[in-house]
Protein backbone atom coordinates (compact mmCIF):
# COMPACT_ATOMS: atom_id res chain seq x y z
CA UNK A 1 0.00 0.00 0.00
CA UNK A 2 1.52 3.46 -0.91
CA UNK A 3 1.34 6.33 1.56
CA UNK A 4 1.92 8.62 -0.65
CA UNK A 5 2.19 8.78 -4.74
CA UNK A 6 5.53 9.82 -6.08
CA UNK A 7 6.04 11.39 -9.26
CA UNK A 8 8.39 8.92 -11.41
CA UNK A 9 10.25 9.69 -14.18
CA UNK A 10 11.86 6.43 -16.34
CA UNK A 11 13.79 7.18 -19.53
CA UNK A 12 13.82 4.30 -21.61
CA UNK A 13 10.64 3.35 -20.38
CA UNK A 14 9.37 1.86 -23.21
CA UNK A 15 11.93 -0.53 -23.37
CA UNK A 16 12.17 -4.56 -22.40
CA UNK A 17 13.13 -3.65 -18.72
CA UNK A 18 11.64 0.16 -18.58
CA UNK A 19 8.12 -1.51 -19.62
CA UNK A 20 7.85 -3.81 -16.91
CA UNK A 21 9.10 -1.25 -14.53
CA UNK A 22 6.74 1.47 -15.47
CA UNK A 23 3.95 -1.06 -14.96
CA UNK A 24 5.20 -2.16 -11.46
CA UNK A 25 5.53 1.45 -10.53
CA UNK A 26 1.77 2.11 -11.49
CA UNK A 27 0.65 -0.95 -10.21
CA UNK A 28 2.16 0.53 -6.66
CA UNK A 29 0.27 3.39 -7.18
CA UNK A 30 2.48 5.90 -8.58
CA UNK A 31 2.32 8.56 -11.55
CA UNK A 32 5.27 7.29 -14.06
CA UNK A 33 6.28 9.73 -17.00
CA UNK A 34 7.53 7.17 -19.22
CA UNK A 35 10.39 8.80 -21.67
CA UNK A 36 11.97 7.25 -24.71
CA UNK A 37 12.98 8.02 -28.10
CA UNK A 38 12.12 5.20 -29.35
CA UNK A 39 15.71 4.04 -30.89
CA UNK A 40 15.10 0.71 -29.37
CA UNK A 41 11.70 0.87 -27.51
CA UNK A 42 8.70 -0.20 -28.73
CA UNK A 43 5.21 1.40 -28.54
CA UNK A 44 3.55 -2.20 -27.99
CA UNK A 45 5.33 -2.73 -24.75
CA UNK A 46 3.36 0.30 -23.06
CA UNK A 47 0.41 0.57 -25.62
CA UNK A 48 -2.08 -0.98 -22.80
CA UNK A 49 -0.55 1.76 -20.00
CA UNK A 50 -1.87 4.57 -21.87
CA UNK A 51 -5.51 4.60 -20.78
CA UNK A 52 -3.62 4.89 -17.38
CA UNK A 53 -4.30 8.51 -16.00
CA UNK A 54 -1.47 8.48 -13.98
CA UNK A 55 0.46 7.66 -17.06
CA UNK A 56 2.36 9.92 -19.06
CA UNK A 57 4.23 8.69 -22.36
CA UNK A 58 6.88 11.53 -23.83
CA UNK A 59 9.13 11.29 -26.70
CA UNK A 60 12.36 13.13 -26.37
CA UNK A 61 15.87 12.00 -26.90
CA UNK A 62 17.61 12.39 -23.04
CA UNK A 63 21.17 13.74 -25.15
CA UNK A 64 19.23 16.53 -24.91
CA UNK A 65 17.70 18.47 -21.63
CA UNK A 66 14.57 17.65 -20.33
CA UNK A 67 12.38 19.71 -17.50
CA UNK A 68 9.94 18.13 -15.27
CA UNK A 69 9.01 17.80 -11.87
CA UNK A 70 9.21 14.30 -10.14
CA UNK A 71 10.22 12.63 -7.09
CA UNK A 72 12.56 9.98 -8.17
CA UNK A 73 14.24 9.22 -11.86
CA UNK A 74 14.92 5.69 -12.82
CA UNK A 75 17.73 6.47 -16.04
CA UNK A 76 17.38 3.09 -17.90
CA UNK A 77 17.76 5.04 -21.26
CA UNK A 78 20.34 3.21 -23.73
CA UNK A 79 20.87 0.64 -26.24
CA UNK A 80 21.66 -2.67 -23.99
CA UNK A 81 22.69 -5.46 -26.50
CA UNK A 82 25.67 -5.24 -29.08
CA UNK A 83 23.68 -5.33 -32.47
CA UNK A 84 21.71 -2.36 -31.10
CA UNK A 85 24.71 -0.26 -29.70
CA UNK A 86 27.00 -0.94 -32.35
CA UNK A 87 24.86 0.17 -35.05
CA UNK A 88 25.83 3.96 -33.97
CA UNK A 89 28.38 3.59 -31.23
CA UNK A 90 28.91 7.52 -30.91
CA UNK A 91 25.07 7.80 -30.33
CA UNK A 92 25.36 4.89 -27.90
CA UNK A 93 28.16 6.77 -25.69
CA UNK A 94 26.31 9.83 -25.90
CA UNK A 95 23.48 8.40 -24.79
CA UNK A 96 25.43 6.99 -21.58
CA UNK A 97 27.62 10.59 -20.99
CA UNK A 98 25.68 13.21 -22.32
CA UNK A 99 22.19 11.29 -20.89
CA UNK A 100 23.52 10.99 -17.67
CA UNK A 101 24.71 14.50 -17.33
CA UNK A 102 20.71 15.70 -18.21
CA UNK A 103 19.68 13.16 -16.00
CA UNK A 104 21.78 14.38 -12.80
CA UNK A 105 21.41 18.22 -13.33
CA UNK A 106 17.63 17.44 -13.20
CA UNK A 107 17.78 15.68 -10.10
CA UNK A 108 19.54 18.33 -8.83
CA UNK A 109 17.55 21.10 -9.91
CA UNK A 110 14.20 18.47 -8.45
CA UNK A 111 16.43 17.20 -5.47
CA UNK A 112 15.05 13.82 -6.49
CA UNK A 113 16.39 10.69 -5.97
CA UNK A 114 17.98 9.41 -9.26
CA UNK A 115 18.90 5.56 -10.28
CA UNK A 116 21.39 4.48 -12.63
CA UNK A 117 20.75 1.60 -14.71
CA UNK A 118 23.97 0.27 -15.06
CA UNK A 119 25.87 -2.87 -16.23
CA UNK A 120 27.54 -6.10 -16.04
CA UNK A 121 29.48 -4.83 -19.03
CA UNK A 122 31.78 -2.79 -16.91
CA UNK A 123 33.68 -5.90 -15.71
CA UNK A 124 34.92 -6.85 -19.88
CA UNK A 125 35.96 -10.06 -19.62
CA UNK A 126 37.04 -10.62 -16.33
CA UNK A 127 40.34 -12.05 -14.50
CA UNK A 128 38.13 -12.66 -11.58
CA UNK A 129 34.58 -15.06 -10.80
CA UNK A 130 32.13 -14.42 -9.70
CA UNK A 131 32.37 -10.63 -9.80
CA UNK A 132 32.16 -8.53 -7.16
CA UNK A 133 31.56 -4.73 -7.00
CA UNK A 134 35.40 -3.73 -6.26
CA UNK A 135 36.30 -5.29 -9.38
CA UNK A 136 37.55 -2.92 -11.49
CA UNK A 137 37.17 -4.74 -14.87
CA UNK A 138 39.22 -5.76 -17.56
CA UNK A 139 37.43 -3.67 -20.76
CA UNK A 140 38.92 -3.10 -24.17
CA UNK A 141 38.61 0.88 -23.66
CA UNK A 142 38.94 0.92 -27.92
CA UNK A 143 37.51 -2.10 -29.07
CA UNK A 144 33.85 -2.77 -30.68
CA UNK A 145 32.16 -2.95 -27.42
CA UNK A 146 33.68 -0.24 -25.82
CA UNK A 147 31.01 2.59 -26.95
CA UNK A 148 28.62 0.81 -24.52
CA UNK A 149 31.14 -0.56 -21.95
CA UNK A 150 32.76 2.82 -21.46
CA UNK A 151 29.82 5.03 -21.69
CA UNK A 152 28.06 3.00 -18.85
CA UNK A 153 31.59 3.24 -16.66
CA UNK A 154 32.08 6.63 -17.30
CA UNK A 155 28.22 7.39 -16.51
CA UNK A 156 28.65 5.67 -12.84
CA UNK A 157 32.11 7.89 -12.62
CA UNK A 158 29.26 11.24 -13.20
CA UNK A 159 27.00 9.77 -10.66
CA UNK A 160 29.32 9.88 -8.14
CA UNK A 161 30.56 13.62 -8.88
CA UNK A 162 27.54 14.70 -9.00
CA UNK A 163 26.89 12.98 -5.40
CA UNK A 164 30.28 14.08 -3.66
CA UNK A 165 29.87 17.68 -5.20
CA UNK A 166 26.11 18.58 -5.15
CA UNK A 167 25.18 16.11 -2.83
CA UNK A 168 22.76 14.23 -5.60
CA UNK A 169 20.86 11.33 -4.10
CA UNK A 170 21.98 8.58 -6.36
CA UNK A 171 21.69 5.02 -6.50
CA UNK A 172 24.22 2.77 -9.08
CA UNK A 173 22.93 -1.10 -9.90
CA UNK A 174 25.03 -3.40 -12.27
CA UNK A 175 22.67 -5.34 -14.04
CA UNK A 176 23.84 -9.25 -15.13
CA UNK A 177 22.28 -10.60 -18.02
CA UNK A 178 17.90 -10.11 -18.16
CA UNK A 179 15.67 -11.75 -20.19
CA UNK A 180 12.05 -12.03 -20.47
CA UNK A 181 8.68 -11.56 -22.38
CA UNK A 182 9.00 -7.77 -24.68
CA UNK A 183 12.41 -8.50 -25.13
CA UNK A 184 12.89 -7.94 -28.95
CA UNK A 185 13.15 -10.62 -31.15
CA UNK A 186 15.78 -9.59 -33.36
CA UNK A 187 17.85 -7.45 -30.40
CA UNK A 188 20.55 -10.31 -30.74
CA UNK A 189 20.73 -11.22 -26.98
CA UNK A 190 21.32 -15.28 -26.74
CA UNK A 191 18.31 -15.66 -25.11
CA UNK A 192 15.84 -14.15 -27.63
CA UNK A 193 18.15 -15.46 -30.39
CA UNK A 194 18.36 -19.19 -29.31
CA UNK A 195 14.40 -18.96 -28.94
CA UNK A 196 13.47 -17.35 -32.06
CA UNK A 197 15.59 -19.78 -34.24
CA UNK A 198 14.44 -22.88 -32.39
CA UNK A 199 10.69 -21.67 -32.63
CA UNK A 200 11.37 -20.81 -36.46
CA UNK A 201 12.75 -24.11 -37.05
CA UNK A 202 16.46 -22.69 -37.64
CA UNK A 203 19.60 -24.05 -36.92
CA UNK A 204 20.93 -22.78 -32.87
CA UNK A 205 23.99 -20.59 -33.62
CA UNK A 206 26.42 -20.25 -30.60
CA UNK A 207 29.42 -18.81 -30.99
CA UNK A 208 32.60 -19.62 -29.81
CA UNK A 209 32.65 -23.34 -28.69
CA UNK A 210 29.54 -23.04 -26.14
CA UNK A 211 31.49 -23.41 -23.00
CA UNK A 212 31.02 -19.33 -22.39
CA UNK A 213 29.20 -19.01 -19.36
CA UNK A 214 26.56 -16.27 -18.57
CA UNK A 215 24.17 -15.70 -15.34
CA UNK A 216 20.44 -15.52 -16.60
CA UNK A 217 18.07 -12.98 -14.62
CA UNK A 218 14.10 -13.13 -14.92
CA UNK A 219 13.25 -9.44 -15.80
CA UNK A 220 10.50 -9.56 -12.48
CA UNK A 221 13.38 -10.52 -10.27
CA UNK A 222 15.03 -7.48 -11.61
CA UNK A 223 12.38 -5.37 -11.37
CA UNK A 224 12.05 -6.02 -7.69
CA UNK A 225 15.17 -4.95 -7.08
CA UNK A 226 15.30 -2.10 -8.55
CA UNK A 227 12.31 -0.80 -6.80
CA UNK A 228 13.75 -1.87 -3.44
CA UNK A 229 17.34 -0.31 -4.17
CA UNK A 230 15.59 3.11 -5.03
CA UNK A 231 13.41 3.29 -2.17
CA UNK A 232 16.68 1.99 0.23
CA UNK A 233 18.38 3.72 2.82
CA UNK A 234 19.95 6.99 1.60
CA UNK A 235 23.44 5.70 2.47
CA UNK A 236 22.90 2.69 0.52
CA UNK A 237 24.37 4.07 -3.06
CA UNK A 238 26.32 1.58 -4.84
CA UNK A 239 27.07 -0.03 -7.48
CA UNK A 240 25.33 -3.04 -6.01
CA UNK A 241 25.13 -6.34 -8.53
CA UNK A 242 22.01 -7.40 -9.33
CA UNK A 243 21.90 -10.79 -11.21
CA UNK A 244 21.15 -14.52 -10.55
CA UNK A 245 24.57 -15.94 -9.39
CA UNK A 246 23.65 -19.71 -11.16
CA UNK A 247 25.75 -20.03 -14.02
CA UNK A 248 25.15 -21.73 -17.13
CA UNK A 249 27.46 -22.59 -20.70
CA UNK A 250 25.98 -21.18 -24.37
CA UNK A 251 25.72 -24.87 -24.44
CA UNK A 252 23.42 -25.87 -21.92
CA UNK A 253 21.28 -22.68 -22.40
CA UNK A 254 21.00 -24.05 -26.19
CA UNK A 255 20.21 -27.28 -24.88
CA UNK A 256 17.40 -26.03 -22.78
CA UNK A 257 15.49 -23.90 -25.06
CA UNK A 258 15.28 -27.26 -27.61
CA UNK A 259 13.96 -28.98 -24.75
CA UNK A 260 11.01 -26.51 -24.33
CA UNK A 261 10.43 -25.10 -27.71
CA UNK A 262 10.61 -28.99 -28.53
CA UNK A 263 12.24 -28.44 -31.80
CA UNK A 264 14.65 -30.23 -34.37
CA UNK A 265 16.80 -27.39 -34.55
CA UNK A 266 20.92 -28.46 -34.62
CA UNK A 267 23.62 -26.03 -32.69
CA UNK A 268 26.05 -24.49 -34.96
CA UNK A 269 29.37 -22.94 -34.24
CA UNK A 270 30.39 -19.50 -35.11
CA UNK A 271 33.38 -17.67 -34.73
CA UNK A 272 33.72 -16.17 -31.29
CA UNK A 273 33.01 -12.20 -31.53
CA UNK A 274 35.97 -9.89 -30.15
CA UNK A 275 35.93 -8.94 -26.63
CA UNK A 276 33.63 -11.24 -26.10
CA UNK A 277 33.56 -12.55 -22.46
CA UNK A 278 33.85 -15.95 -21.55
CA UNK A 279 32.59 -15.58 -18.28
CA UNK A 280 29.86 -13.69 -16.08
CA UNK A 281 28.36 -14.10 -13.16
CA UNK A 282 27.47 -12.09 -10.40
CA UNK A 283 28.14 -12.00 -6.49
CA UNK A 284 25.12 -10.48 -5.04
CA UNK A 285 26.50 -10.42 -1.20
CA UNK A 286 25.99 -6.96 -0.99
CA UNK A 287 22.15 -6.77 -2.76
CA UNK A 288 21.30 -9.13 -0.10
CA UNK A 289 22.53 -7.36 2.99
CA UNK A 290 21.13 -3.88 2.05
CA UNK A 291 18.31 -4.90 -0.26
CA UNK A 292 15.95 -7.02 2.13
CA UNK A 293 18.10 -9.96 1.62
CA UNK A 294 16.72 -9.53 -2.36
CA UNK A 295 17.17 -12.76 -4.61
CA UNK A 296 16.32 -14.31 -7.56
CA UNK A 297 13.26 -16.07 -7.67
CA UNK A 298 12.78 -17.24 -11.18
CA UNK A 299 14.83 -20.24 -11.87
CA UNK A 300 15.72 -20.29 -15.69
CA UNK A 301 13.10 -23.44 -16.94
CA UNK A 302 10.49 -21.25 -14.82
CA UNK A 303 11.57 -18.09 -17.10
CA UNK A 304 12.47 -20.07 -20.47
CA UNK A 305 8.78 -20.95 -20.36
CA UNK A 306 7.47 -17.55 -19.96
CA UNK A 307 9.69 -16.03 -22.49
CA UNK A 308 9.29 -18.84 -25.13
CA UNK A 309 5.26 -18.83 -24.53
CA UNK A 310 5.35 -14.95 -25.39
CA UNK A 311 7.59 -15.59 -28.33
CA UNK A 312 5.01 -18.10 -29.67
CA UNK A 313 2.10 -15.33 -29.09
CA UNK A 314 3.78 -12.90 -30.99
Amino acid sequence: MVIQRKKILVTGGAGFIGSHLCERLLDDGHEVYCLDNFFTGNKDNIIHLLDNPYFELIRHDITMPFFIEVDQIYNLACPASPIHYQQNPIKTIKTSVMGAINMLGLAKRNYAKILQASTSEVYGDPFIHPQTEDYWGNVNPIGPRSCYDEGKRCAESLFVNYYQQNGVDIKIIRIFNTYGPKMQPNDGRVISNFVCQALNGEDITIYGDGRQTRSFQYVDDLIEAMVRMMNSDNTIQGPINIGNPIEFSMLELAEKVIKQTNTKSKIIFLPKPEDDPSQRQPDIALAQKHLDNWKPKVSLDEGLAKTIAYFKNR
